[in-house]
């Protein structure tokens, strides 16, 4: 007997058929004797639904009304998943995820889980039902519903998979695993049998929708192996897991296009000590992630000054424009210009580490397709270059096709 915690995604379980599939798979695990815990995300279209119907109210509505608001969602798939394995004579429980035990911090819309005490699913468990907790949510310590941010629903299956020491976690998704690319852009995309939490992370973080990245990060650090599989057939996922010796000899693993990407430039900015850091302190303190960022220095005559660019996600943008110009008069930059019409395109591998002139051939790519780069980014893994978003799809098929085939 194992004890299995699986995840079912917004597609895996969009409209009734779908949530009696779902029951369906479970029940074959409870006929093994396995306990079973499933997280669901909210339906598909549901959460953006309830954004789209707040945001006709208010155009920036409270966070914590938001979270009130978006929590209904996954509540909404826990109950009908209930429904669908009692309707098959299988005994089975919803829960909220404060209700699982999940208890957070205070950060509205952004939730980190700050720990897990899941005493009563245990109890569930070995009272033979199969426990279906809401994907996406907690509870902080005084009280209040928060939620884990888009794909959070990841975050609570691993996070729950390590608090119950689970034997097996399986994220079920629409696509049968982890592609070198989004085989809906890219037709010569190729399923990987394996790829490692660095290469997988990095793939997450730069707009791979296949996972959530905290959860790629939560799984990495308490040693959480998890299958990334489809909920649609019974073929095999994508297992991700520790770096092996064999990883390293495929160089890139993955080609990732981010379109969720706003680049935001401060121009004439004072090039003095310590304005970056102010600035970047008051995203911070706002809670907004800022992911590449490029200054140059302004040759023009008077004060040196320069200008500052930097990317974020595109649903910050209007916070983040709040924030800057809050700072305007402080800072006393001269104008501030915003573009959402980017993409962030980037290659990944831990094969990087040991083959040279990857760069080169990037961008030579790129030049031969016509495509100019306005920003870069490097790690030890990965390469990420900003483009016009017009071109993003048709750079992705170049960049798949030079290095993977």
């Amino acid at each position: 007997m194992a004890l299995i915690v699986q995840k079912f995604g917004g597609s895996s379980v969009g409209n009734p058929d779908r949530i009696k599939n779902v029951a369906a798979r479970v029940a074959k695990y409870r006929a093994q004797g396995d306990q079973v815990v499933v997280v669901v995300s909210a339906m598909s279209g549901v959460t953006d639904n309830l954004i789209r119907m707040a945001k006709e109210l208010m155009p920036l509505p409270s966070e914590r009304e938001m979270d009130m608001l978006l929590a209904t969602g996954e509540q909404t798939t826990i109950a009908l998943t209930a429904i669908a394995l009692h309707a098959i004579g299988i005994a089975a429980v919803s829960m909220t995820g404060a209700q699982a035990g999940i208890v957070t911090n205070g950060v509205h819309t952004k939730a980190k889980i700050q720990n897990i005490t899941p005493k009563q699913v245990h109890e569930l468990l070995d009272a033979g039902n199969v426990v279906i907790v809401a994907g996406f949510q907690g509870q902080t310590q005084e009280g209040q519903i928060t939620t884990l941010g888009r794909g959070g629903s990841d975050l609570t299956a691993i996070a729950l998979a390590a608090a119950l020491s689970a034997d097996l976690c399986q994220v079920y998704t629409d696509v049968d695993g982890v592609y070198t690319a989004d085989p809906r852009i890219v037709p010569t995309a190729k399923k990987l049998p394996e790829i490692s939490y660095d290469e997988m992370l990095e793939l997450a973080s730069l707009g791979a929708k296949v996972m959530q990245s905290r959860s790629v990060e939560f799984a990495k650090k308490f040693g959480v192996v998890f299958e990334v599989r489809s909920s649609l057939n019974d073929n095999p996922g994508t297992i991700v897991k520790e770096e092996t010796a064999s990883m390293e000899d495929v160089v890139i693993r993955g080609v990732s296009l981010d379109k969720n990407q706003a680049k935001v430039t401060l121009i004439g900015v004072p090039d003095k000590p310590g304005v970056a850091a102010r600035i970047f302190k008051a995203l911070g303190e706002a809670a907004i992630s800022v992911d590449m960022i490029v200054q140059n220095v302004s040759h023009g005559s008077g004060s040196p000054s320069t200008d500052l660019s930097f990317t974020v996600d595109k649903p910050d943008l209007l916070k983040t424009n709040k924030v800057i110009d809050s700072l305007r008069i402080e800072i006393g930059f001269q104008a501030v210009a915003s573009d959402e019409k980017i993409g962030k395109l980037s290659i990944v591998g831990v094969g990087m580490r040991s083959h040279s002139g990857v760069a080169a051939k990037m961008f030579e790519t790129l030049a031969q397709n016509g495509i100019n780069i306005d920003m870069i980014s490097t790690s030890e893994i990965k390469i990420s270059v900003v483009i016009d978003l017009a071109k993003g799809e048709q750079a992705m098929r170049a960049i798949h096709q030079a290095f993977i085939g």
